[in-house]
């Protein structure tokens, strides 16, 4: 792919954890000639009704990571996540690493910091997060580099992070069967999340594509890896050589019947502080509620 690094010759070794309340699928990427790793769109737990923040999902990641003796060096969020909450600063403070989103994080916070009327206390300028990358930004993991994609349509933050012969996708794409993201949240297009699956599409087509979610279309079992060649040949809304205008079309019809994710209310006020819960005028964490807002 002309201007990007790619290097089908590195194959980072992966290990997936699927988590049944979100269908969300965090990854630990181990650099195959060190200790190095990174995690990438880890997960915290939440009783929403209830009020109550756990982090059993974390802490199966933080046991893995200590088991294998690996080091942990990047913590990677591929977008602001609507459906569940990042363990990102739960991890750092445990493991260590970086904790680093596409730089068009600040236009998700400057949308949804006026949605939540989160005040001039609330930086809209990224910062708290440790890195935020460009279209093409490279880094490393041990002796493995990784570069980040800009893809959006999703959300306007939206980044593919490619990592050897593996790259990671966010709710760009889903498993062939699944389709692909929706495009109707703030900041969201059709037309953009087509141009940025065939940019993925255009990888080689024997690179590894790693799912964020996988809703389990069918009932069958849960899968979360798939390949360019697959997803080129069979994905239900780009595969076989749809266009755009089709595509446009079909996203656009079947967003206007989706509800809205049940925990996109505390996922959007933590995500974009990096995983951290919002702290009342006393320093209580404490979430809001915008009526007629979303």
């Amino acid at each position: 792919m002309a201007g990007y690094p790619v290097n089908m010759q590195v194959r980072p070794e992966v290990e997936g954890f699927y988590d049944e309340a979100t269908a969300t699928i965090s990854y630990i990427v181990k650099d195959p000639t060190s200790n190095a790793c990174a995690v990438i769109d880890s997960v915290m737990d939440i009783d929403y009704a209830a009020g109550r923040i756990t982090f059993d999902h974390a802490d199966m990641l933080i046991a893995r990571i200590r088991e294998r003796g690996l080091e942990l060096q990047w913590i990677i969020e591929t977008h602001a996540h609507a459906d569940h909450l990042s363990a990102a600063p739960y991890i750092q403070q445990k493991l260590g690493g970086k904790i680093g989103i596409g730089e068009n994080i600040r236009i998700v916070q400057e949308v949804f910091g006026k949605i939540f009327n989160e005040g001039t206390e609330f930086q809209r300028d990224g910062s708290q997060f440790d890195a935020l990358f460009k279209d093409g930004d490279t880094y490393m993991i041990g002796n493995m580099q990784a570069f980040a994609m800009h893809t959006p349509g999703h959300t306007p933050a939206c980044m593919t992070h490619v990592i050897g012969d593996a790259a990671f996708v966010g709710d760009t794409l889903f498993m062939p069967d699944g389709g692909s993201a929706r495009a109707d949240f703030p900041g969201g297009d059709a037309g953009m999340l087509y141009d940025s699956i065939m940019k993925v599409l255009s990888l080689p087509d024997e690179m590894r594509l790693f799912m964020c979610h996988d809703y389990k279309p069918g009932g069958r079992e849960v899968k979360w890896e798939t390949t360019v060649a697959e997803e080129k040949a069979h994905n239900i809304h780009v595969g076989g050589g749809r266009t755009r205008e089709e595509f446009i079309k079909l996203r656009t019809e079947r967003d206007k019947t989706l509800s809205m994710p049940t925990l996109i209310i505390p996922s959007i006020q933590v995500n974009i502080r990096a995983g951290r819960i919002p702290r009342d005028k006393d320093g209580n964490e404490m979430l809001k509620v915008p009526i007629n807002k979303l």
